[in-house]
């Protein structure tokens, strides 16, 4: 913890060293985009985008799953991506899963014990091809449950609003994206 609130104490220094501003905020906010990704603590929005302050809304989940939407029930996910499309207007939303996610693992031995394949020694063994694409599968599940947002499909339709679905490899650092006419993730 001592690390932390150190780092806490030198950030003006660290702020005005990168030329970030520090000064009084601006009326509202303008990210750039929005965000959406997994809680984990090895995927660093800001890090992986070289985001300055104000330039991304996040939101980060369990998972990086965006709950269905629900009119009787509104989540904390769906209010954040109500206040980002319609009060901050922001023009891309980008949905981001990541490599080795606990979630997206747990998800594909819950599906391979329900099919009854088991493998090698104490329990299921997914190949790493089947865990890569399982969290592709997942990133894009997300975005549809995204584009079905009330408050999104609007946007979606007077092409004002635009989604996009990364995957971050943290084993390599490397960062692709869905290209839909390739039905790939390829590299940004």
């Amino acid at each position: 913890m001592q690390y932390l609130i150190d780092q806490a104490r030198v950030f003006p220094a660290r702020a005005a060293a990168h030329d970030v501003s520090l000064g009084a905020p601006a009326q509202s906010q303008q990210p750039r985009a929005m965000f959406i990704s997994c809680s984990d603590a090895r995927v660093v929005p800001a890090l992986i985008t070289a985001a300055r302050p104000g330039d991304l809304f996040e939101l980060r989940t369990y998972g990086g799953v965006i709950p269905p939407y629900d009119p009787e029930g509104p989540t904390g996910e769906s209010r954040t991506i109500e206040y980002a499309v319609d009060e901050l207007g922001v023009s891309d939303i980008i949905v981001c899963g990541h490599s080795y996610c606990e979630v997206v693992t747990a998800a594909l031995h819950d599906h391979l014990a329900a099919a009854g394949i088991e493998g090698p020694g104490e329990g299921l063994t997914p190949l790493t091809g089947d865990l890569t694409a399982a969290g592709h599968w997942h990133v894009l599940a997300q975005l549809d449950a995204l584009s079905n947002h009330p408050s999104v499909v609007p946007r979606l339709v007077d092409r004002s609003l635009h989604l996009h679905a990364w995957f971050h490899e943290i084993e390599t650092g490397a960062t692709l994206q869905y290209v839909p006419r390739a039905s790939s993730f390829l590299p940004l």
